[in-house]
């Protein structure tokens, strides 16, 4: 059982990591994309912003496939989707393509999101779902340490299509492992309608749901200011800093060395707080952190060494809140689970669309645009879990 139990976690969690992979590998490329195209490098950005755009339309899809059909066949279909949409990214000529290719890749690559979720609400107890979803990031973790490496030296060596080839493979690999090796945790059920309005009426009862929309808007609203960083940080490092792609491959893996320790300490900190104790201790904590970042923006004091230290706690702050804000969003819903799991991912990715836009709309060659919109993202975190912390009370 033990044994069982460790491959299913490798296998959810690098089916956690295919959108984190599909990011990570090929924001080195960004000048290399922005060369070849001809364009701004901020330009390069909308491309993850319609990832986010397809990862939130998807999600809202593939959730009540994944409750009406079970969990394998929107998992095979969906990775083949976004195998085929890699090749697409590969074969890009110009931005408008890669935008429009990476929005169908993302299509097909959100249910390995939504999937996982729904699967450790299908199989763990409910008071062991918050330290699965940490053990989930330790191994989605990996993918920031070795994959803007691997990118930079594909990028290097064979140029940014290279990146896009490896995800072929992977998303190959993908499917092959969840076709032999993933047992269905939940049969599909047939008494789920598809029909829209049924569909539209289940997701409002969840999103009404007061600690569902409570910390799902949390999570969403923290998340997406670790994904404008994934956005404008190639920009920031590389352009005004002058890190070369190598170097910036290894500040990622710092940063995502943060995140995985933080998660793991969050499995330790479980074991004497509740999830609602760690989010509200660590919350303000990153709030100050992101305040800091723009204050030091703002007086044009900040050097390499302190955007780098001060975004370094800013996410490892998220291997804290991600994990509690999950598991709190979905503990209240069982037979939908994949629904809620969708639905929450919907939510996250809307954010993370809009804060990776706004990376690319206010650049302006410094670093304020960047640290303001991380700034902001904890602080409006902070009055949503307030707001439904004081709602709970009454």
């Amino acid at each position: 059982m033990g044994d069982r139990r460790f491959y299913l976690i490798i296998i959810l969690g690098l089916l956690s990591a295919i959108g984190a992979f599909s990011i990570d590998t090929y924001i080195a490329g960004f000048p290399s994309i922005a060369t070849d195209f001809h364009i701004p490098i901020d330009t390069v950005s909308y491309s993850i912003s319609s990832f986010f755009l397809g990862i939130c339309i998807g999600q809202m899809i593939c959730g009540p496939l994944l409750d009406r059909f079970g969990r394998r066949i929107p998992l095979l279909i969906g990775l083949f989707l976004y195998t085929i949409a890699s090749i697409g990214c590969a074969l890009s000529t110009s931005i408008e393509m890669l935008i429009i290719v990476r929005f169908f890749q993302a299509l097909g690559g959100c249910v390995g999101i939504v999937a996982p979720r729904a699967i450790v609400r299908d199989i763990f107890p409910l008071n062991e779902i918050a330290k699965i979803f940490s053990l989930l990031v330790l191994v989605l973790g990996v993918s920031p340490i070795i994959a803007p490496t691997i990118g930079s030296y594909l990028i290097i060596a064979f140029g940014w299509h290279s990146v896009f080839w490896l995800q072929v493979i992977i998303g190959l690999a993908l499917l092959i492992t969840v076709y032999f090796f993933l047992p269905e945790s939940r049969p599909g059920d047939a008494s789920m309608s598809l029909h829209p309005k049924v569909v539209s009426a289940n997701f409002f009862r969840i999103f009404t749901n007061p600690q569902f929309i409570t910390y799902a808007l949390c999570g969403a609203v923290v998340s997406s200011g670790v994904y404008a960083y994934l956005a404008g940080s190639s920009a920031v490092f590389m352009e005004i800093y002058g890190a070369s792609e190598q170097q910036y491959g290894y500040i990622f893996g710092m940063t995502a060395a943060g995140l995985i320790g933080s998660s793991q300490l969050n499995t330790l900190a479980l074991r004497k707080k509740s999830s609602m104790a760690i989010i509200r201790t660590v919350l303000p904590i990153q709030a100050l952190f992101g305040i800091l970042l723009v204050g030091l923006s703002l007086l044009n004091l900040h050097t390499f060494y302190s955007m780098l230290l001060l975004v370094l706690v800013f996410i490892s702050c998220q291997g804290f809140i991600h994990p509690n804000t999950s598991a709190l969003s979905l503990t209240p819903f069982s037979k939908d689970a994949g629904s809620a799991s969708a639905l929450m991912g919907a939510i996250q990715m809307s954010f993370g669309a809009l804060a990776t836009a706004l990376v690319g709309w206010l650049g302006n060659g410094t670093t304020l645009p960047l640290t303001a919109i991380m700034a902001a993202c904890p602080l409006i975190a902070l009055f949503i879990f307030g707001v439904g912390w004081l709602a709970k009370k009454k």
